[in-house]
């Protein structure tokens, strides 16, 4: 018997701790957290059927450090008050619109407080795509539920190297 209880509990301990450690590494590298959007924002078919580029939505990104996330304003350049299409989606903008109500959006990309990052410098001056860092959007027919790219220091270094400019302590951190 108490061969019994000792072998058992050898187990009880065995299972436990495998238990253990496969929540820590759930925890760790589990998986990511999606970001859900108040609309789904199709882009494909804003770059497709109305012919759209970033910048045309993203007034900001070539003349300021931050990317402006399109909101109603820039919105109701296009969309007025009969929809386009019977898209649901396109039912809530117009209902923002009318309201007059900012689009909830969350963010996606964030780089810590002690960090400056710089669409123009980026866009402008170093003269990179869009999507070398938030993937092919305009192929998204809704919006991206977590970054296509993680901006980690480590990220941020390789692409210096790769594009062979500075990577400078004090060009980004603050």
């Amino acid at each position: 018997m108490r061969k019994f209880i000792k072998h058992n509990f050898r187990l009880f301990v065995i299972a436990s701790s495998a238990i253990f450690v496969l929540m820590i590494v759930w925890t760790v590298f589990g998986t990511r957290h999606t970001i859900v959007q108040p609309i789904e924002y199709n882009h494909k078919i804003h770059v497709e059927e109305a012919d759209l580029i970033c910048i045309d939505c993203h007034l900001s990104v070539e003349t300021m450090s931050s990317a402006m996330i399109p909101n109603i304003e820039i919105c109701q350049e296009c969309h007025s008050d009969e929809p386009f299409t019977d898209s649901p989606e396109e039912i809530k903008l117009l209902k923002y619109i009318e309201e007059e109500e900012h689009i909830p959006w969350q963010k996606i990309y964030s780089v810590p407080d002690h960090v400056y990052f710089s669409h123009r410098r980026h866009v402008s001056i170093g003269d990179l795509e869009c999507s070398n860092c938030h993937g092919n959007v305009e192929e998204l027919e809704s919006p991206a539920p977590y970054p296509s790219w993680e901006p980690t220091m480590d990220n941020c270094i390789d692409c210096h190297k790769q594009y062979k400019v500075t990577f400078d302590c004090l060009s980004c951190h603050r």
